[in-house]
């Protein structure tokens, strides 16, 4: 095990995936946090509402790839504005399997964390896992994106199923799908495009 690969940790980006009875499903979580280093065990809260939850409680094992600052609004709103019972996250991209038969993102990836579920906290909306590491490798030397970037740099917008998720004030126009940026009016022009993730009008629905 590469225990420097635990170096590559932040307050940032992970996308969160586990499996269990065929299933594959992974979301964007910013809460993974190591608690010790012998051994390495990390800490992990994630919505009750997402299906990658569900098949962490099954499993009992989940990974953990933090993303590096190359990472696109196309990947990011693939696993953190989309929902896993409706859509197939690793279907059409890159991607590896880990030593728990778990898939994760092989690309825009900073490093990977497999862990074994020990403990188990209820935090009402979220469910606290925690994780002893079975496998640890560094993927890439590339910076890693923090939630600070992706926030000032990125300009990204925090999916209501996070943590750190605050309900912003009621606005009317169109939402876009993949990142969810809105844009206030009542007519969307047809040839407008998203100033974040970069797609056409088709990908916007009316709020």
């Amino acid at each position: 095990m590469d225990l420097q690969a635990f170096f590559k940790m932040s307050y940032g980006l992970y996308v969160l995936s586990s499996a269990f009875d065929g299933r594959q499903n992974g979301c964007i979580v910013n809460t993974v946090t190591q608690v010790t280093a012998e051994p390495p065990k990390v800490a992990v809260a994630v919505s009750k509402k997402n299906f990658t939850t569900e098949l962490i409680e099954k499993s009992g094992v989940f990974n953990a790839v933090p993303l590096t600052q190359s990472a696109d609004m196309e990947m990011i709103g693939r696993f953190g504005f989309k929902c896993g019972r409706d859509t197939e996250k690793y279907y059409g991209i890159s991607f590896a399997v880990d030593e728990n038969g778990v898939r994760y993102p092989s690309q825009h990836a900073a490093a990977v964390f497999s862990f074994k579920v020990i403990d188990k906290l209820d935090l009402d909306t979220h469910l606290l896992f925690v994780g002893e590491a079975v496998e640890a490798k560094k993927l890439s030397d590339e910076p890693v994106m923090t939630y600070d970037y992706y926030h000032t740099v990125v300009k990204g917008t925090t999916p209501p199923n996070a943590p750190s998720y605050k309900k912003p004030a009621e606005k009317h126009g169109w939402r876009c799908k993949v990142c969810g940026y809105v844009y206030e009016g009542e007519e969307l022009p047809p040839d407008f495009i998203c100033p974040i993730c970069k797609k056409d009008a088709s990908f916007f629905e009316k709020i």
